[in-house]
């Protein structure tokens, strides 16, 4: 499944920072069993521990952070500071607060280097979408997407599509995220991720097969809308905080 690192900073951060859960706790969730560590932040030239970055971010009185999801041609959400748009575009992913970003980069299976980027001022990300709505938009994607899938034969190369899209049927949800956030934020970020596990595949060229260059443009066109709905989920069920 996708790994969304920006998206953990983004809840965890959060719940720390307005006291929902403990530094410890906050801390273990985002390092897991891989090495993070932090460049670029104000007043420090070498890179630091994420921990340490953490208790900068009190320091700065940020309270809030939200996940961005930028793909070509669609950037919203990303100030135009320098260096922090092409560089989330390559990650695919963004953390942004109220005076810094941050970029993973994954180097390995063990090492996360992230990158912060000052935000003087710029405007904050708009508004996740309401969850219920993006819950319906990721159903209603679902079934759009089934029939795309069915024409385009992709069960024919990936057996496992149907087997992922059948898995929707059930309870469906994610873990890893802090214990007070909202069952239906859980259950449409695990649809989302099973989702975007689906995309992968049907992106992906059959073994063998001679895909030119605009039956290609046609199934991605086709898939275009699964992918916006599977962003906004993702979005929305990491940037969700209790009212």
């Amino acid at each position: 499944m996708h790994d969304f690192p920006a998206g953990r900073f983004a809840v965890w951060a959060t719940a720390w920072l307005t006291g929902r859960t403990s530094y410890d706790a906050a801390l273990d969730a985002l390092l897991g069993d891989t090495a993070h560590r932090v460049s670029g932040l104000p007043g420090s030239t070498e890179a630091v521990p994420l921990g340490a970055a953490l208790s900068v971010l009190r320091a700065l009185g940020e309270r809030r952070f939200r996940l961005v999801l930028p793909a070509p041609g669609d950037v919203r959400g990303l100030p135009p500071v320098p260096g922090l748009v092409p560089h989330a575009l390559e990650s695919g992913q963004a953390a942004l607060g109220e005076s810094l970003a941050f970029v993973p980069e994954a180097l390995g299976r063990e090492v996360v280097q992230w990158t912060a980027f000052p935000l003087d001022g710029a405007s904050p990300p708009p508004a996740e979408g309401n969850l219920r709505a993006v819950s319906g938009a990721l159903d209603l994607a679902v079934g759009d997407a089934a029939r795309t899938l069915a024409r385009l034969d992709v069960a024919r190369w990936h057996p496992e599509v149907p087997f992922l899209l059948a898995g929707l049927a059930r309870t469906t949800t994610a873990p890893g995220l802090p214990p007070d956030h909202e069952p239906l934020a859980l259950s449409v970020l695990g649809r989302a991720q099973r989702l975007a596990a689906v995309l992968d595949l049907a992106l992906t060229d059959a073994p063998g097969a001679a895909v030119n260059h605009a039956q290609a443009a046609r199934r991605d066109d086709a898939l275009r809308p699964l992918a916006h709905a599977v962003r906004e989920g993702i979005t929305a069920a990491y940037n969700w905080v209790p009212r």
